[in-house]
């Protein structure tokens, strides 16, 4: 019987690692394409999913390029000689070599120089969010299904995120608004807050799968609270015009630690936390926000951290990250000063900068500039970006949207020409709507599950966009100089750890272009690329 138990226990074990490895070792493979009248997405189910195998050459004197285009490719590679005199073509789908503009003359042309001695910011990394919302719609999907997911995101065949963002309790990516020791109220003792709520537990638990699907090496989770428990608030409600109360600037403090404890004791250490999400919420944008937000002024945002968030924080974890501000650019340029007006150097608690994506295309770079010369030291990420939030645009997934992957795009590239660390885009997955949530604040996502059926998932043009970025620039890399000659195309360069260099080169435009790359520790690259498509190209 002992031995008909301990053979059963093999096997299971046997049975476990042999679908663990089938999970975390996966060759490439194409995407599986749907058609919309919107666009093309890639399909995922519980049997199939695409995957980029690492491309990078072996061969010195190779390179590689990755593609995607509007048109259907992608992540498609191609390879090239260094210094060849003849220039290589990237085809679109279903493209011949006599096409119109490829494997002829291009209509433009542009050249590239690279120097790699000219080296600016590192590289932190990239990420998406786990909110409450996407842990619902993972829950109902064939933890088959949730696996792709995973690894899609976070696995070196995928696009290799490494930074995630949660929330601290609840956020308008929720199915309702909640905090911790919402009662009793007035309770300094926060007596009501001794363990995880059953929800966090859950989004723990898909963590840790997610962890051990994907095999990501170095998770870094960063949190932020968008709303304390109503009563340590002036209005005590969830949303609108609000202010923390002096008497409770400790006890939320308290909360925070609390929280930062109770994670760690599950296992899932916390990498950064925030000063809170938004704080104009609460002052400006009361009357639009329907979702919880606590406000905060500069100055007296700069008096807690000052006096109790940042000491609290730091009485137990000292290497712990603390990011400021988690709001639009617009805030930039006065936020940390008004923040030490009130309390002197209160802004050296500050690890990092952290900014949302909603306003880039009214607000310039500019804003961001000035607070990053007047604090280079410190680390600067896109916390939270996403498209369908505006009365302009469509409040709900675009299946197969280009335009708005190039927004991506543009997005992308201006921020780390602008001295950005990384980037952690907002939900991972939501549903056909671009939900749930409890004030029916629908947004578009990198990926959308059909709710309907729960048996796929679409990969949208802008996770293959946030991909060419993620995936090739790992954490470690360093941005270096990359001048074109003219506007024809859009790009930025990294010289990553392996000493290998990742060129991201954007064509917006509707003709074909002719591309000449010069390193003068390589030598030259020639390709040409077709209209709307984004490329990274790779060489040692």
């Amino acid at each position: 019987m002992e031995k008909s138990l301990s053979s059963l226990k093999c096997l299971v074990v046997i049975c476990y690692v042999a679908s663990f490895v089938a999970i975390s070792f996966q060759e490439s493979t194409p995407c599986d394409r749907r058609e919309y009248t919107t666009g093309l997405v890639c399909i995922c189910n519980v049997t199939y999913c695409d995957y980029l195998d690492d491309p990078t050459p072996t061969n010195i004197s190779e390179f590689v390029i990755v593609s995607t285009s509007k048109a259907g490719l992608r992540f498609e590679t191609t390879t090239g000689v260094l210094n060849a005199s003849e220039s290589i073509s990237v085809l679109n789908y279903n493209q011949s070599t006599d096409a119109e503009g490829v494997g002829r003359a291009a209509a433009r042309k542009v050249s590239l120089v690279v120097d790699r001695e000219q080296r600016l910011q590192n590289i932190t990394g990239f990420g998406g969010s786990f909110t409450g919302s996407v842990s619902y719609i993972l829950d109902k999907l064939p933890q088959e299904l949730q696996d792709h997911l995973y690894k899609s995101f976070y696995s070196s065949s995928g696009i290799g995120f490494n930074l995630m963002r949660t929330p601290i309790g609840g956020c308008d990516f929720d199915l309702e608004a909640w905090a911790y020791n919402e009662l009793p109220e007035n309770d300094t003792a926060l007596s009501n807050f001794t363990k995880l709520d059953p929800r966090e537990e859950k989004r723990i638990e898909q963590i840790k799968r997610l962890k051990l699907v994907s095999n990501v090496e170095n998770l870094r989770i960063k949190a932020a609270a968008w709303s304390s428990p109503p009563w340590m608030k002036t209005n005590n409600a969830w949303t609108r015009w609000s202010r923390l109360r002096p008497e409770y600037y400790q006890t939320w403090a308290d909360y925070h630690l609390r929280w930062l404890e109770l994670w760690e004791e599950s296992g899932l250490p916390i990498w950064a936390v925030s000063t809170g999400n938004e704080p104009s919420n609460g002052v400006i944008f009361m009357s639009f926000a329907k979702f919880m937000s606590l406000g905060w002024t500069p100055r007296k945002q700069g008096i807690w951290l000052y006096e109790n968030f940042g000491p609290t924080i730091r009485s137990k974890y000292k290497d712990m990250l603390i990011f400021g501000n988690d709001d639009q650019r617009y805030s930039f340029p006065f936020w940390f000063k008004l923040m030490n007006s009130s309390r002197p150097n209160s802004i050296d608690y500050l690890d990092g900068l952290t900014v949302h994506f909603y306003w880039d295309e009214i607000l310039r770079p500019t804003f961001i500039d000035i607070a990053h010369r007047a604090m280079p030291d410190k680390i600067m990420l896109v916390t939270e970006s996403c498209i369908g939030d505006k009365p302009w645009q469509k409040a709900a997934p675009i299946l197969g949207s280009w335009k708005r992957a190039e927004k991506y795009a543009r997005a992308f590239l201006q921020d780390f020409q602008h001295n950005f660390n990384g980037w952690i885009d907002w939900n991972i997955v939501l549903d056909e709507e671009g939900g749930p949530n409890y004030v029916k604040n629908f947004v578009d996502a990198p990926v959308i599950a059909n709710m309907t059926n729960l048996v796929e998932v679409y990969k949208q043009p802008i996770f293959y966009i946030m991909g060419h970025f993620s995936k090739f620039v790992p954490e470690g890399s360093v941005r270096i100089a990359a001048e074109a000659t003219n506007v024809n195309v859009d790009t930025v360069a990294f010289l990553r750890p392996d000493g290998s260099v990742a060129i991201i080169v954007f064509n917006s435009g509707y003709a074909s272009v002719e591309v000449n790359i010069s390193d003068k520790n390589s030598g030259s690259i020639k390709f040409q690329i077709p209209p709307k498509s984004i490329h990274t190209v790779v060489y040692n």
